[in-house]
């Protein structure tokens, strides 16, 4: 047992080192040019260049590699290769100590961008952590643990308490607090029971469970996050690809300037050639656009990071960059602003007929409905009434309509006016239905022989947060528009309520895309949110397509940004964090250039040394690195 805790141990110790092989490669590098000063500093010269070079060799080994590979690869010279031959060139002049300075910062900068990558990864690492490797699938004789790779639709698998859940699926037997942290990042235990969706990865607490397997390991919805945050980090920025895209150019023309330079300066302005050479090194090392390349990549990996925390998934940088620039968001209603079912709001009943009663008889006939009002009905009678729901003694569910039902000898109709009759639905409690309807409810009217005994007034009532992050938008100067397919009648209410001032009534799913194409040519930028299948179109035209996360698969996959815990207010946020990585960006590659242009002056005018082009050039480089690091906050 004690080798086994050792050799665990050994192996972690393995891979930190692995981890930070770049920063220590820098710090050795570090120490070595340390060593070297001080050796010069007591006249031991033949003693100090050995541990210069040494210093070079270590501390550039992984900028040389990569530069090397990368120009091979891609037929092209880089920021690498340009320090590799400054350091070179110092060292020809004799400056060693100056030369291994410039590969130590640089090596240094380079630690600080792999850092960077690892963080920005970590939450993908979390994941694959808590991600189960085996099931206990069980059958009508046996268990048996498999991997979840062998798991197929339909399987069984026991999951007790304390373990994770390694497949997506429902409940078919036992209930428990399930934790859904790694999901959705909701800290509170939802209790789950039969029929309820679960999801791989997240925490059984205290019961056993019995899960049958909806999706396949590799579809499941823990896959599609980590997928999801793969790609962005993978998928770059249009600035980043601008500033690739330069790079190669650039490094040309600078090689192009240093050659001239190491010539025409000796006859035009009368310098030595040691002067020249000298010139030239330092024009080598602070013309290098080293912080402006770093300026973009670890600022988009770090917000990228910081959303995929906080439960918003990006899917590329182009797709965080773009969202601070939208000038409106188009909701999809039913499902996005609200929660995609409807609920009972108001119970009116006739005199002489107490809610209770009323709810048991309209809730004993709904409940052998399989239509979603006649379920909302239910659901809210079994919570509302004491008396256990009955049986009907005969049931006609005359479709559009509503139902005809019998009921301890005594008949009753519910559903729409027309089927009660429109005179007295009207006339009832003095026309409260019309009031009810024009406040974008659904009326259900319930009648026996002597007239109607009830209404029921439901509604797809809205998130408990939408209002606000409506709000958190038009703050934003980002004009929030309401798509929904209800009548305009409907439609105004419902945006009256959720504090939208704009919204496009009677919209058939058919129509959103052109919808969605009128809204960019009224406001260029537009985001659309959507969680349904009939909103993938409109998801993929619009400029960012955000899905919340309870959506369907096809919305998820097409959209642009992943809201995981279903919560609106999240979109303001992104944009938050999006006008913030844009900010940092452009600080960077400002300071950056105006750096690099201070140093070439400098030079052109001989006020700076070697070991200040070096510090000024790879200093700015950190700096930059640093800035984009914040975003992680």
């Amino acid at each position: 047992m004690k080798d086994l805790t050792a050799d665990i141990k050994k192996d972690t110790l393995m891979n930190k080192v692995t981890t930070h092989i770049e920063l220590i490669f820098a710090i050795i590098s570090g120490i070595l040019i340390l060593t070297g000063w001080l050796l010069l500093r007591m006249d031991i010269n033949t003693a100090a260049i050995p541990i210069f070079i040494l210093a070079f060799l270590i501390g550039g080994y992984y900028k040389a590699k990569e530069g090397i590979q990368d120009t091979i690869e891609e037929k092209e010279l880089n920021v690498e290769m340009l320090m590799i031959i400054a350091a070179i060139g110092a060292a020809i002049i004799g400056y060693w100590m100056e030369g291994a300075i410039l590969i130590f910062i640089f090596a240094l900068s380079g630690a600080l961008e792999t850092y960077t990558m690892n963080r920005s990864q970590k939450e993908i690492s979390a994941l694959m952590d808590i991600q189960p490797e085996e099931a206990l699938r069980i059958t009508d004789d046996a268990e048996e643990r498999v991997h979840i790779s062998k798991l197929v639709i339909c399987d069984r698998v026991l999951v007790k308490p304390g373990e994770r859940i390694p497949t997506d699926g429902k409940i078919v037997r036992g209930e428990s607090a399930i934790d859904e942290a790694a999901i959705t990042g909701e800290s509170i235990p939802l209790e789950k029971k039969a029929d309820d969706e679960v999801y791989a990865g997240t925490m059984n607490i205290n019961g056993s469970i019995t899960v049958e397997v909806t999706k396949l390991s590799s579809e499941t919805l823990f896959q599609k996050i980590i997928n999801l945050v793969q790609n962005a980090q993978s998928e770059k920025s249009p600035s980043q690809q601008f500033l690739e895209r330069f790079e190669g150019p650039y490094v040309k023309i600078v090689l192009g300037v240093v050659a001239v330079m190491m010539v025409l300066p000796h006859f035009l302005l009368g310098w030595s050639w040691n002067e020249t050479f000298y010139r030239a090194m330092i024009l080598l090392v602070v013309a290098s656009p080293c912080a402006l390349v770093a300026s973009i990549m670890p600022a988009t990996l770090s917000a990228i990071s910081n959303g995929a925390r906080k439960g918003i998934l990006f899917k590329g940088g182009v797709h965080l960059e773009n969202l601070s620039h939208l000038q409106a968001i188009a909701f999809d209603k039913t499902g996005t602003l609200t929660k995609g079912k409807p609920e009972v709001t108001d119970v009116v009943v006739r005199e002489g007929m107490t809610h209770e009663e009323f709810l048991y008889i309209v809730g004993s006939i709904e409940s052998y409905s399989n239509h979603p009002l006649a379920q909302a009905i239910t659901a809210y009678s079994k919570k509302n009434s004491q008396k256990a729901l009955k049986r009907p003694d005969q049931l006609d569910d005359k479709a559009g309509w509503g139902v005809k039902g019998r009921l301890h000898e005594k008949e009753y109709y519910v559903g729409k006016a027309d089927f009660v009759g429109v005179d007295i639905a009207q006339s009832f409690h003095d026309g409260v239905a019309d009031t009810l309807t024009n406040s974008g409810k659904t009326v259900v009217f319930v009648k026996d022989e002597q007239g109607i005994v009830g209404i029921l007034a439901l509604k797809d009532v809205i998130r408990k947060e939408t209002v606000k992050a409506i709000q958190q938008l038009q703050a934003l100067q980002v004009q929030a528009i309401m798509i929904t397919g209800d009548s305009e009648r409907t439609a105004q209410a419902i945006a009256k309520e959720a504090a939208i001032q704009k919204y496009v009534a009677e919209c058939l799913p058919e129509t959103k895309v052109e919808t969605v194409k009128n809204l960019k040519d009224e406001y260029q930028i537009v985001g659309m949110v959507g969680d349904g299948i009939n909103d993938a179109p409109a998801l993929a035209t619009a400029n960012v397509g955000i899905a919340m996360g309870e959506g369907t698969d096809v919305a998820l996959e097409t959209a642009d940004v992943v809201l995981m815990k279903n919560d609106l207010e999240k979109i303001a946020e992104a944009i938050k964090l999006s006008k913030r990585m844009n900010r940092i960006i452009k600080q960077n590659v400002i300071f950056s250039i105006v750096v690099i242009m201070l140093l070439i002056s400098s030079n052109f005018l001989q006020i700076i040394d070697l070991p200040f082009g070096v510090i000024g050039h790879e200093g700015s480089t950190i700096l930059v690195i640093l800035n984009g690091l914040r975003l992680l906050r």
